[in-house]
């Protein structure tokens, strides 16, 4: 075949190419969307994707089915999500975990936080609570401190496992305080609360949604909140900075994400149906509730932030000699 005959193969299948995705996007959507949500049910990323799916489905008149990918971290969710067609029909939820925390436990990190993704739009902070079993004496966070510096490496904490941020939020307070935790991995968030509510784990830092329900009905105490200010939910409980860490903040933030090549208009259609999804009353009232946040945003600004995190806490994990074994 001729160099000639070639180069007008390869114009053919641009073209085409070309025509293609116009109209892909033109007409999505047209077929039932998938989020994946790259943890185990029943955790915030779990919580907060239901409450979107359910005004995205609405608004785009497909249903958007939630479903769980679990896995180291949830690093094997997101890159298969990476790995998927880019036609808006697969979406992701990122999280500061897999975007923020993972690029610095996994060497071998099969997804690149800001190449590998379209990304749509920041969703929420969700805040985290320092909560302990009522077995610990400790009514506030300088007697936890007192404590815990007093019984060195006694004090079980849990999380959703190595490199989650529940483990992430602990070490940095660890790191901050001076303290020293053994920490106590599961696989996902809910075995862990059945674990801290038996007793067999004395405390955990983790979102507020999890635990607030437990709060209220005296089964773990709350001693701050992650948070820069107090928060609705929980308008007495301090945060931990003003109880007497000053400057600590360790909130877990999210957004939604779809694979890198996705068309331009179909993210921008997404952007403007989870702008107003983030602004419905429904949302708004029950993430008041869950002492989290509504955080919408454009791509760029998604981007420009998970460019700022994943240094953020490269710094934390090299001091807490944290690892993804």
């Amino acid at each position: 075949m001729t160099r000639a005959k070639l180069s007008a193969i390869f114009a053919a299948l641009v073209a085409s190419i070309c025509v293609a995705v116009p109209a892909l996007a033109q007409n999505w959507p047209s077929q039932n969307i998938t989020l994946v949500v790259p943890f185990t049910p029943g955790g915030s990323t779990d919580i907060l994707a239901r409450l979107l799916g359910q005004k995205l489905t609405e608004a785009l008149g497909q249903s958007v089915i939630i479903e769980s990918r679990p896995g180291a971290g949830g690093s094997s969710g997101s890159a298969q999500v990476a790995r998927a067609r880019p036609d808006g029909n697969t979406l992701v939820m990122g999280h500061i975990g897999t975007l923020g925390v993972n690029p610095s436990l996994y060497k071998d990190l099969q997804y690149d936080p800001i190449k590998s993704f379209a990304h749509i739009s920041l969703l929420a902070k969700v805040h985290n609570v320092l909560v302990v079993n009522p077995a610990v004496p400790a009514k506030n966070v300088l007697e936890f401190i007192d404590y815990a510096k007093k019984n060195p490496g006694k004090m079980n904490y849990g999380s959703g496992g190595n490199g989650s941020a529940a483990h992430i939020a602990a070490a940095a307070f660890m790191v901050q305080t001076g303290t020293e935790f053994t920490h106590v991995p599961y696989r996902g968030t809910s075995p862990m609360m059945t674990d801290l509510l038996s007793g067999q784990l004395q405390f955990a830092m983790t979102g507020a949604p999890t635990v607030l329900q437990h709060v209220a009905g005296g089964t773990l105490r709350a001693l701050g909140v992650s948070a820069e200010s107090r928060i609705k939910a929980a308008p007495d409980l301090p945060t931990i900075a003003e109880a007497g860490v000053p400057g600590f903040e360790a909130s877990q933030w999210y957004g939604v994400m779809a694979p890198a090549g996705t068309p331009a208009s179909v993210v921008e259609r997404l952007n403007v149906e989870v702008r107003k999804a983030l602004a419905s009353k429904e949302i708004v009232e029950a993430l008041d509730r869950d002492g989290a946040e509504p955080w919408p945003s454009s791509p760029e600004e998604f981007r420009a932030h998970i460019a700022k995190e994943i240094p953020r806490w490269a710094g934390v994990i090299a001091k807490a000699k944290i690892t993804a074994e």
